[in-house]
């Protein structure tokens, strides 16, 4: 009996009988909450976390590129700004040496750094 109170207090909160309409907004809602929970809200966490991973780049680490090169940073050239400051944004240039060629790719394009031997792995 205790468990039917709640459903009768919800019942006439929402105004069940009276409106269909709210009983479409409340469905509508609920959908717009699952697909937030399971889709969005996760890749948006995954996205700031690839974010950091790729500013932390130094030279000489080993990067897998989107394009699937694996190669070693040799050179990183960061956009200056007209204040003089380096964002780190995900347009810079990052020259990667890949057996006995160079290439110059974005920094955004960069999908994750190979930890080394004996370091800690990095999140990817």
């Amino acid at each position: 009996m205790t468990a039917q109170l709640p459903l009768a207090t919800l019942l006439q909160i929402f105004g069940a009988g009276t409106s269909p309409l709210v009983g479409t907004l409340f469905m509508y809602a609920a959908i717009a909450a699952i697909f937030y929970f399971i889709l969005i809200r996760p890749q948006q966490k995954q996205r700031k976390e690839h974010d950091a991973l790729i500013r932390t780049l130094k030279r000489g680490d080993e990067v897998v590129t989107a394009g699937g090169i694996v190669g070693e940073v040799v050179s990183i050239k960061e956009t200056v700004t007209k204040d003089g400051t380096t964002t780190g944004s995900m347009e810079d240039r990052i020259t990667i040496k890949s057996a006995e060629s160079r290439m110059v790719v974005e920094r955004g394009r960069i999908t994750r750094i190979i930890p080394r031997a004996g370091a800690a792995p990095t999140a990817s």
